[in-house]
């Protein structure tokens, strides 16, 4: 089975599947690894109690050679008898009757040799040549079939020369074969039967994978017990009461009385269940506190939205309602001036009529743009154009302005800069109201740098930068709010209607807004008494998205009003209030 087989079965099965199988794999391999080591230490035992009843063995049958070679082999001796019965008695009883034959060879000795006694079979001679190349060699044996099929042990031990062998037989006096000490001299053998260590091996291996058939079984139905109703009992009634609870049944509660650390996980599960009863009671309070709050807030909300309706609608009317008899008064004011019998008082009257009137009409305008920029009906009508003609012609337009105050007005546009495909109407008004916002800031003597050159990608920058008052840090947020201007003294919180400059403060709102509906950006980077610098950031070419965002919010500002009756459509002007 392979590893991804193994994980897939103990990944899909349940927990007492998982422990059954754990359990019962390990105990298997447990029990089978003691149970096969018992049985080779079993088998080991019997063969070296095989191995020792060998060696008592050789002993008496080393002593009958002896005996035998110093008295004559002829059986008609008068010793021979003697000697088989004292060779018998000297054997152990234990193991005499299990002996199937014991016999010895001699193979030399100092005053004969006799071939006779060289053995024959081939096994043996396997046996002898071990125990001639391995001087420290004791004993040698092997396990054999007889040919009836019974299995038998031959044991085999030298007969290695010592020192009173060599004073005895081994003199040179004798004139035969000399030998040295450690000399293999002769070799006993012993045939064991195994046929009795089989059976009782037998009988024990069966009794003992009987007995372990049995521990396994007992064991795992054991495990069997401990999983079931240990282990995955308790888990099973909490999942129980966890599927009622979920089921909307939150007064069950889990009830294991093990004494355990499952009962103490009971008693942490309900604890849970009730700090979650308790939570979910405070959220359901405060959830109908938050719709109450939320009806309460969109009531607000839409309040406020017919409110900044009513506002539009107020300013739009009435930006075009006072620009009517705005616009008589202007004209009938450059009739006046234009009479031959006024006074020199009379003429300074009419001309502060006329500038009074010039005001009121930029701020009027001021105020219909972002009145109409709100309600979406502020139209974009793009055109190419160059922007170096925008920019002299601008510059011109206020170098007047600048030269009264002794300010120098510099304007430059890059080479780079190709024709522009933008509302050339709305791009004017932006740099007009930063223009008239530089010179109006910038002491005598200062100077205004107004540039355009290419931006990153498809884009533009114009820049307008000025040796003015600056604005402070803490301004610069709030600088392009409407009715806002820029404090020129540090920490300073002058209110907007007593400030140093005069100005309505939307010139700057104008600009954003502007930017804004033409798909660009404007920053401020200034520093008190040192001046500032704008830079605003427009597309080369108007993204048709933003035509058709503008074209929809008019559309939508159609619809979604009422007719406030007839209105003076405003002639396209250059400009409008540059204050901030």
């Amino acid at each position: 089975m392979s590893y991804r087989t193994f994980k897939r079965l103990l990944g899909e099965t349940s927990l007492e599947r998982k422990c059954r199988f754990l359990f019962g794999g390990g105990l298997l391999l447990l029990v089978s690894g003691s149970f096969y080591t018992y049985y080779r230490l079993t088998a080991n035992l019997l063969l070296d109690q095989n191995l020792v009843r060998g060696r008592m063995l050789i002993q008496p049958i080393v002593q009958q050679w002896h005996w035998l070679d110093q008295e004559g082999r002829d059986p008609k001796s008068q010793f021979r008898s003697l000697i088989d019965q004292m060779a018998i008695e000297l054997r152990p009883r234990e193991v005499v009757g299990d002996v199937e034959e014991m016999h010895a060879w001699t193979l030399f000795r100092a005053d004969q040799v006799r071939s006779d006694r060289i053995p024959s079979d081939p096994a043996d001679f396997t046996a002898l040549h071990a125990l001639q190349e391995d001087p420290d060699r004791r004993e040698y044996f092997r396990i054999v079939t007889s040919p009836t099929g019974r299995r038998q042990m031959h044991y085999y031990a030298p007969v290695r020369a010592t020192q009173s062998c060599l004073e005895c037989h081994y003199h040179k006096s004798g004139g035969g074969v000399e030998a040295e000490q450690g000399d293999l001299l002769g070799m006993a053998a012993v045939v064991l039967p195994l046929s009795e260590n089989d059976r009782r091996l037998a009988w024990n291996n069966a009794l003992l994978l009987s007995t372990a058939i049995v521990t396994v079984f007992l064991a795992m139905a054991a495990s069997w017990a401990i999983v079931r109703y240990v282990i995955v009992k308790p888990v099973l009634h909490l999942r129980e009461v966890s599927d009622s609870i979920s089921r909307g049944q939150l007064d069950r509660r889990a009830e294991i009385r093990t004494g355990d650390e499952f009962e103490e996980l009971s008693q942490a599960f309900n604890r849970m269940l009730r700090h979650l009863v308790t939570i979910q009671e405070e959220l359901r309070q405060v959830n109908g506190e938050l719709d109450s709050k939320v009806d309460q807030l969109a009531q607000a909300n839409l309040q406020l939205y017919e409110m900044n309706h009513l506002k539009t609608d107020f300013l739009t009317t009435m930006t075009h309602e006072l620009r009517t008899p705005l616009n008589s008064i202007l004209g009938f004011s450059d009739v006046l001036a234009g009479a031959d019998n006024l006074t020199e008082r009379q003429q300074r009257y009419v001309k502060n009529i006329q500038t009074s009137g010039k005001d009121l009409l930029t701020l009027i305008n001021d105020i219909l743009d972002l009145a109409k920029i709100e309600a979406g009906k502020m139209d974009l009508h793009p055109v190419e154009f160059a922007m170096s003609d925008l920019m002299e012609r601008l510059t011109s337009m206020m170098r007047p302005l600048a030269e009264r105050k002794n300010i120098e007005l510099i304007g430059h546009c890059g080479s780079a800069l190709p024709v522009l495909y933008q509302d050339a109407g709305k791009l004017q008004q932006i740099l007009f109201n930063l223009l008239s916002n530089a010179v109006k800031f910038t002491p005598d003597g200062g100077r205004v740098q107004v540039s355009a050159d290419v931006a990153d990608g498809d884009a533009m920058d114009l820049i307008v930068e000025d040796t003015g008052v600056g604005i402070p840090l803490e301004d610069q947020d709030s600088i392009f709010e409407k009715f806002r201007q820029g404090n020129t003294t540090p920490g300073s919180r002058t209110n907007s209607l007593t400030r140093e400059f005069a100005g309505t403060g939307l010139g700057l709102s104008i600009v954003r807004e502007l930017t804004k509906l033409l798909g660009g950006e404007v920053s401020l980077v200034s520093e008190l008494g040192k001046g500032s610098r704008f830079t605003v950031r427009l597309p080369r070419s108007l993204p048709d998205e933003n035509r058709l965002s503008a074209d929809l919010l008019s559309n939508v500002g159609e619809t979604s009003r009422a007719p406030l009756g007839e209105r003076v459509t405003p002639v396209p002007r250059a400009a409008t209030s540059g204050d901030i």
